[in-house]
């Protein structure tokens, strides 16, 4: 396959819808998804119940989508919710390097890489995807906690506030490197696992990276994500109108006179109401018009078949309510698909960003380098041709001397 031509500016940043809505990727963002979704609700659930709770009706009234007020949970509690979001985090993560994976191969014009080979790289290096943040997050604790060692001078007698203000200027330089460090961490959220993945660091190289593009290309980043993300929205937007438009017209055919009438209807609209309730769409919705009130827009295209029309009527044979917990489960899987390619969108172009920011900074064209793969690849290659090669001459030799001690 031909590689793509990359022109190494913001202009790339628009080949990301396209380059994300690829089978590959949503599936391994879907998968992560699940996992971590999986994880958090359960983790969440133990967190009710290591407070007090009947786990049945703890389910009856949260039902899918689990929460809790933090604030009134003591330390067992708090330590399994944010377990349990610490998980879904993480799967996140390797999830965007086995992403960013398959879109370097993409670019190189390996089409056949599968999401397989991407969790295998992921498995082999998840140190480097993972540890980079908290290795940052440690670095500045460790400055803030001397910042309070040092401070502790100041209660001395006599000598404390002269030994405090003496080294000033190392504290206001340990400050600035400390604040520095915050935009680094943000950086190293978004990058590490295009860093690890793409450029094929270790941890230690991974933060290097982190702290290199932070200095180097500020203004970049914060240009490009301004860029990306309404992106992001538009592409997500036009993503979800089709997969809402498809589950329309199949409720159209099959709700039809000639099909289950409004059996298929009812059946559906309580597969909708058992996984997205009222609340949770509200929410999505405020959160929509949040999106377009701060981008000062309004994207709001009409489906062409109606999807949510949910009622109360709410059905009372046996085989059409187990129906409906089947179609719950498909639609739940749909909603997080439309959730993975957003994902996938944001990954892709923070892989390309990446790509961009150490063209323009070093030179440095990622797609010409070589990665593990390709020079395993070569050295596989140069020894099979090496065992083809015979060596005829000992051979000659000792068939001569054995034709010398005959005679």
């Amino acid at each position: 396959m031909t590689p793509y031509k990359l022109n190494f500016n913001y202009k790339d940043l628009f080949l990301t819808p396209r380059i994300a809505l690829s089978g590959k990727k949503i599936w391994i963002f879907l998968t992560a998804n699940l996992f971590g979704f999986i994880f958090y609700w359960i983790f969440t659930y133990l967190s009710m119940l290591s407070s007090g709770g009947d786990l049945k009706n703890l389910i009856s009234q949260q039902g899918l989508y689990p929460s809790i007020e933090i604030e009134k949970l003591s330390f067992l509690p708090s330590l399994l919710f944010y377990l349990g979001i610490t998980v879904w985090a993480m799967s996140l993560l390797l999830a965007s390097a086995a992403v960013n994976r398959v879109t370097l191969k993409q670019l190189k014009g390996n089409e056949f890489f599968s999401a397989q080979d991407a969790w295998g790289y992921v498995r082999k290096n998840w140190t480097s995807i993972i540890f980079p943040p908290f290795i940052i997050l440690i670095i500045i604790s460790l400055f803030i906690l001397f910042a309070f060692i040092f401070g502790l001078l100041g209660s001395v007698p006599f000598l404390g506030p002269i030994l405090v203000c003496l080294p000033y200027p190392i504290y206001f330089f340990g400050s600035i490197f400390t604040l520095y460090s915050t935009f680094v961490l943000s950086t190293s959220l978004n990058l590490s696992p295009s860093i690890a993945s793409i450029y094929e660091e270790d941890a230690m190289g991974v933060v290097f990276q982190s702290y290199s593009v932070t200095w180097s290309q500020p203004w970049r980043m914060i240009v490009y994500n301004c860029v990306l993300f309404p992106i992001l929205y538009l592409s997500g937007k036009i993503f979800c109108w089709f997969f809402l438009s498809g589950i329309g017209f199949i409720k159209y055919v099959f709700g039809s006179q000639f099909a289950m009438g409004d059996d298929f209807y009812k059946i559906s609209n309580d597969a909708i109401s058992l996984v997205y309730p009222t609340q949770f769409l509200k929410t999505l919705n405020n959160f929509d018009l949040y999106i377009e009130n701060l981008l000062h827009l309004k994207l709001s295209a009409p489906l062409l078949f109606p999807v949510l029309d949910i009622s109360n009527n709410y059905l009372t044979n046996s085989s059409y309510s187990f129906a409906a917990i089947i179609l719950s489960a498909f639609y739940f899987l749909i909603g997080l698909s439309i959730f993975s390619y957003v994902l996938s969108t944001f990954s892709v172009g923070q892989a390309m960003m990446f790509i961009i920011f150490k063209m323009k900074s070093d030179d440095d064209n990622i797609l010409d380098r070589l990665d593990q793969d390709e020079i395993k690849d070569d050295d596989d290659k140069n020894l099979n041709i090496e065992d083809l090669i015979v060596e005829e001459k000992p051979e000659s030799s000792d068939s001569s001397k054995l034709e010398i001690d005959e005679d």
